[in-house]
């Protein structure tokens, strides 16, 4: 997959109208520090985020700032088809030019005009009309501004997507993501200056992810109701956690979080490790594997996989496979070749395949002889010692199993 992702650090203005600041901008006034400063500072928790979210990275991360030739020569086209005009306070897209806007999220042109709001700026030749290229209102004022045929100023949100996006990825692209407010007006934008600069569709397939609430309600910054990745480390919860909270439910249906969610999360994650690392063990005494692509569990996986990401159902099949009879070898190679999808780094929770501590090894021989003798308290107490060193003590069909102790190892 080649995924290329955008880093917004410039020309977001804090209305979708194209009117009101720039929100780094606005952010560096209020914190006293650069534009600059702010946009890799947010950045740079964004990528650590995903990086402990275990999300894999863009095959290109580009960020707006850096693609600004891009982006005005993209303006340039649609200048020359005649699709834009000048007013005082920027360069902006005639809609009227693309009789197509609204398709994606089911508008008209018609019914977005009789619904829309007086314009603020009386120059625009409609109110659905948007900015491809902001003046600075005072040159020199600005901390992010970058010379132009039209004049000193700073691109638009819109423009900068496809510029990016058609620099990278060609005039289509296969797939386009976002969450449901970019819909619109974003994506609505987006499709509107590309198809009329290409002539082609812009991209085949879109993908919105529904809105994240808390407690039921939407986040919001007026609300104090949000949390950062961090906060959740803070209460001793694992990032891996919220990833497998976040795969319990269908991005298009939306979910709501709660701490009790997260925690209830955090201990199927666990349940599911622990699993995991007694399923190694068995490969340790060499129980054999056999090829499961084409078993039922691994079909029922991928199908819903394919099926518009039905990770729900994808995960349940995890709990199919070790509610299973299969051995635990096969359980081990399935739920693993599983979590190439899943991402939750199951593998980190096999056995290390090294020999157990002497100490330990000596404990498990006095228990065996303990049990063969019938002496179950010496046998109990044993265990007790076993546990103690960090490890786990089973009985089973075949003999005493030693596991490392999950809650030990955190």
């Amino acid at each position: 997959v080649n995924h290329v992702m955008n880093i917004t650090d410039v020309g977001h203005l804090v209305s979708d109208a194209d009117t009101g600041e720039d929100k780094i901008e606005k952010k560096a006034q209020e914190s006293g520090k650069s534009a600059w400063d702010i946009a890799r500072y947010y950045e740079s928790i964004f990528l650590e985020n995903k990086r402990l979210l275990n999300q894999i990275p863009p095959t290109t991360l580009c960020r707006a700032t850096e693609h600004i030739p891009q982006m005005i020569d993209l303006v340039k086209k649609l200048e020359d088809m005649g699709a834009t005009y000048t007013t005082s306070d920027g360069i902006y897209f005639d809609l009227s030019k693309f009789p197509y806007y609204g398709k994606l999220s089911g508008n008209s042109l018609d019914k977005l005009m009789a619904g829309a709001r007086v314009e603020i700026n009386s120059e625009k030749k409609s109110p659905l009309d948007f900015a491809l290229w902001k003046f600075s209102k005072t040159a020199g004022k600005r901390a992010m501004e970058w010379n132009s045929p039209w004049g000193v100023g700073f691109p638009g949100w819109h423009i900068e997507c496809s510029a990016m996006s058609m620099y990278y990825l060609g005039p289509q692209l296969d797939f386009h993501t976002g969450g449901e407010d970019n819909i619109f007006p974003h994506h609505e934008c987006e499709i509107a200056q590309s198809e009329l600069v290409t002539g082609k569709q812009f991209s085949q397939f879109w993908v919105h992810t529904r809105f994240l609430t808390v407690d039921g309600e939407k986040m919001s910054k007026s609300k104090h109701n949000f949390f950062t990745l961090k906060e959740i480390i803070d209460k001793g919860l694992d990032p891996l956690a919220l990833r497998y909270l976040f795969l319990g439910s269908h991005y298009r249906t939306g979910l709501n979080f709660t701490w009790q969610s997260l925690e209830a999360a955090q201990t199927s994650l666990n349940r599911i490790r622990g699993h995991v690392l007694r399923y190694s063990q068995a490969l340790l005494s060499s129980e054999s594997q056999k090829s499961l692509l084409e078993d039922k569990f691994t079909k029922k996986f991928h199908q819903a996989v394919n099926d518009d990401l039905n990770m729900p159902v994808a995960i349940s099949v995890v709990w199919e496979v070790i509610k299973s009879s299969l051995k635990d070898s096969e359980k081990l190679t399935t739920i693993l070749a599983f979590d190439k999808v899943l991402g939750l780094k199951l593998d980190e929770n096999t056995t290390p395949k090294t020999a157990l501590p002497v100490q330990v090894t000596g404990l498990v021989a006095e228990r065996e002889a303990a049990k063969r003798l019938n002496d179950w308290a010496r046998s109990d107490a044993l265990r007790n010692e076993i546990t103690a060193l960090g490890y786990t003590v089973e009985d089973t069909s075949g003999g005493q199993r030693v596991l490392p102790n999950l809650q030990k190892r955190g």
